[in-house]
């Protein structure tokens, strides 16, 4: 199903992004970093997403074996996510003025987006072949991704109070926080299915 040059994307970010959540989160949960600390629940979803949407998205835009109306719809939300997040870490950490609303604004966007091309693209949106159900739920779980993000990005503004902007700013919910418990038990149940989800598309992929 993966042509050879899509197998060695995906496998090469897929491990690029393993180790930088690995750094990550130990950089992170050091004293006094600028964004406070993360929950494991939260690296693996920051992670999850920027391989999801950045990586996998953009590679998959370009395998041959997927129909027109889904690489045209992953692509389109690959280069809107590499320009969203050129964007926010320049907020975050230059101007330091990235607010949660932002994100959300753009989630809304991406979701509009994907509806509107998979409408306008349906007749292309083909189901059999060699991806059978899994380009058409790819899409699914693309949409759904987008909704817990919004969630999660509501939820977070919230229990904050707002407070993310400047050098004291805090852009993540961390393990002992008893305000980001609820968060980080939503997120953990919401990871499941969608780690689930790329394994098996990997491992269908892959062995194809």
């Amino acid at each position: 199903m993966f042509g050879l040059a899509t197998r060695l994307a995906l496998g090469a970010s897929l491990g690029l992004c393993v180790v930088s959540a690995l750094w990550f989160r130990e950089k992170q949960n050091r004293a006094h970093v600028m964004g406070g600390k993360i929950s494991n629940p939260k690296v693996l979803w920051l992670f999850f997403a920027i391989w999801f949407w950045l990586f996998e998205c953009a590679v998959l835009a370009f395998e041959p074996s997927l129909p027109l109306g889904y690489r045209i719809i992953f692509g389109v939300h690959a280069a809107s996510m590499w320009l969203r997040g050129a964007v926010e870490m320049f907020m975050l950490y230059v101007t330091k003025n990235w607010r949660p609303p932002i994100g959300i604004s753009h989630d809304v966007l991406c979701l509009v987006t994907v509806l509107g091309l998979a409408v306008g693209y349906r007749a292309e949106l083909t189901v059999g072949g060699p991806w059978g159900l899994f380009a058409p739920a790819l899409v699914v779980m693309l949409l759904f991704s987008l909704i817990v993000e919004v969630l999660y990005a509501a939820l977070f503004f919230k229990a904050i109070e707002g407070k993310t902007m400047g050098d004291k700013g805090v852009w993540f919910a961390s393990d002992d926080d008893v305000r980001f418990k609820r968060i980080n038990r939503i997120t953990s149940a919401f990871n499941a299915p969608q780690v689930l989800f790329q394994l098996a598309l990997l491992g269908a992929g892959f062995l194809q």
